[in-house]
């Protein structure tokens, strides 16, 4: 069952994200955490995030501007290192609390608050229209791309940042998109290499599911490259609250 719902999860939100960049991870990782614990289902939602963006980057990838990805993907993969260390340490973290409910022994830990907390909040402002308006300066591409890398590193949630910083450098809407998906191929590999070493030796990859998960998520990138076509970068903006 969980293999039907993580892959259909997956293709609605790869088509949509592809307008915006971001979302992919904010949609997926809730899903997956219900049928796994938290730190295997921000692994296995980053697997799938890379392959996605592999995916795209055939797609799109020559569009990509060569200078943005140098002044915001650099910082961007230094700074999800110290992301995906910070997941790991407070992976490692004990219990804060623990409680027994319908029979069954439960346990709040730093890491599952961290990462709930995060979930709520991204969510909270991606829905709002003034977050998704937000554009910044292409000065701060530098310190965007550390916030983007950090919270990428983190929890997986570093479309929005990386949007929200990407939207005033200048970038047509192929560019656009194409920058914002190498730089999340970078920060991916970045933090695939963390995760790989805390979780060797500590819990199984669910292969099936990364590579079903990883086929819908194709299709949904597929059908929205398709559709990219059709839209000016205004109107993808106007994707944001729904991304």
């Amino acid at each position: 069952m969980e293999i039907y719902i993580v892959s259909i999860t997956a293709f609605f939100a790869s088509t949509l994200t592809l307008f915006s960049g971001f979302g992919l991870g904010t949609l997926l990782m809730p899903v997956v955490a219900v049928f796994f614990p938290v730190e295997v289902a921000i692994a296995v939602t980053a697997m799938v995030h890379l392959a996605n963006n592999l995916f795209k980057v055939v797609l799109l990838g020559k569009a990509a501007d060569r200078s943005v990805l140098l002044r915001f993907g650099i910082p961007a993969v230094a700074a999800a290192f110290i992301g995906a260390l910070v997941l790991g340490w407070l992976s490692d973290a004990p219990s804060l609390l623990e409680y027994t409910a319908f029979g069954r022994v439960h346990q709040i830990s730093l890491l599952k608050l961290v990462v709930g907390t995060l979930i709520l909040t991204f969510v909270g402002l991606e829905l709002m229209p003034w977050f998704s308006a937000i554009a910044l300066d292409r000065k701060y591409l530098p310190f965007g791309g550390v916030i983007s890398g950090f919270f990428g590193g983190l929890s997986g949630h570093q479309g929005a940042f990386r949007s929200m910083f990407l939207l005033k450098a200048g970038l047509n809407k192929e560019a656009f998109v194409a920058t914002g998906v190498m730089v999340a191929v970078m920060v991916d590999i970045s933090r695939m290499l963390i995760y790989g070493r805390d979780m060797a030796g500590r819990t199984s990859v669910e292969w099936p599911l990364v590579i079903a998960a990883s086929a819908c998520a194709f299709i949904g990138a597929y059908s929205g490259k398709k559709l990219l076509r059709k839209v000016t970068i205004r109107e993808s903006r106007s994707w944001y609250p729904y991304c």
